[in-house]
């Protein structure tokens, strides 16, 4: 338990203790000031929390390279491919049932869109055109 989280507890505790003292009838105001106090310990946290995510987008910024990002991860494309044909088993049964080729068509267009918008988010440089070429660590090229 670290120092904060004592002080909330004494906070907690002294709030139970001026229940006791002043009655039920003094209940409310003493749980919206207990509350009042968390939420600014929370807003303290959150705001920490931003300014050191902000500064350190700043750095990436600063140094010209690129952030890594969590979708990167093959794990997660492999995941979001699975789910995303798991799903399309009842889209396409649902969409063929009820509207019979146009259905089809639609739920599976929507399922590329989906897969699409996934692929680009994680990698805004598929549709561009652009491939770079970098040199690997054996000394041949090859392009991304």
């Amino acid at each position: 338990m670290d120092a904060r989280d004592a002080d909330l507890k004494k906070e907690l505790d002294a709030t139970l203790q001026a229940r006791r003292e002043l009655g039920e009838e003094y209940e409310s105001a003493l749980v919206d000031s207990f509350l009042e106090k968390v939420d600014q310990r929370i807003d303290g946290a959150v705001e920490r929390r931003v300014r050191r995510q902000m500064a350190e987008q700043q750095m990436v910024v600063a140094r010209g390279s690129r952030s890594p990002k969590p979708t990167d991860s093959w794990g997660e494309r492999f995941g979001f491919g699975i789910v995303s044909m798991v799903l399309a088993i009842p889209l396409s049964a649902i969409g063929g049932g009820i509207a019979h080729l146009p259905g089809l068509l639609v739920a599976w267009a929507g399922i590329v869109g989906v897969n699409a918008f996934q692929a680009v988010r994680s990698n805004p440089e598929i549709f561009s055109g652009r491939h770079h070429r970098r040199r690997h660590k054996d000394g041949d090229d090859w392009a991304d």
